[in-house]
C-alpha cells in the first residue's frame, strides 16, 4: 500500500472517530513521546534494562505503528505526501551513498 494511502485512511479515521487533528505542535510532542517509548522497549527487550513489574508486553510493532500513524497526521497537516517523499528520499540517498557503504571497510 503507497503510504498515500495510509494518510488518507488516517485521515478518514480522525475525521469519523477522532473529532479533529491534534495541533502540529502538540502531534510532534506525542511523536517524541512514542519514540521514547519505542526506545524503552527496546532497551529492555535488546539491552541491558530488564521490565518493570506490570511493564512486560510492550509490543514493538505497536510502538512503531503509533510513530508512523503520528508521522503520518504530521504529513497530512503540513501537506506532505509521503509517497512522494519517501521516493525523493531514496533518491537522494541513492545519489549521496551509493559507494559509500560498499566501500567502507568497517561495514566488509
Amino acid at each position: 500500500m503507497e503510504l498515500k494511502a495510509i494518510q488518507t485512511q488516517i485521515d478518514e479515521w480522525i475525521t469519523s472517530h477522532g473529532v479533529r487533528y491534534f495541533s502540529e505542535l502538540t502531534n510532534m510532542a506525542i511523536l517524541t513521546e512514542e519514540v521514547g517509548e519505542l526506545a524503552r522497549v527496546m532497551a529492555r527487550t535488546y539491552g541491558d534494562q530488564s521490565f518493570k513489574e506490570g511493564e512486560k508486553g510492550k509490543n514493538i510493532g505497536d510502538e512503531l505503528a503509533d510513530i508512523l500513524w503520528v508521522t503520518l497526521c504530521i504529513a497530512n497537516q503540513t501537506g506532505v505526501d509521503m509517497t512522494e517523499a519517501l521516493e525523493r528520499n531514496f533518491q537522494k540517498k541513492t545519489d549521496r551513498d551509493k559507494d559509500r557503504h560498499r566501500d567502507n571497510p568497517k561495514l566488509q
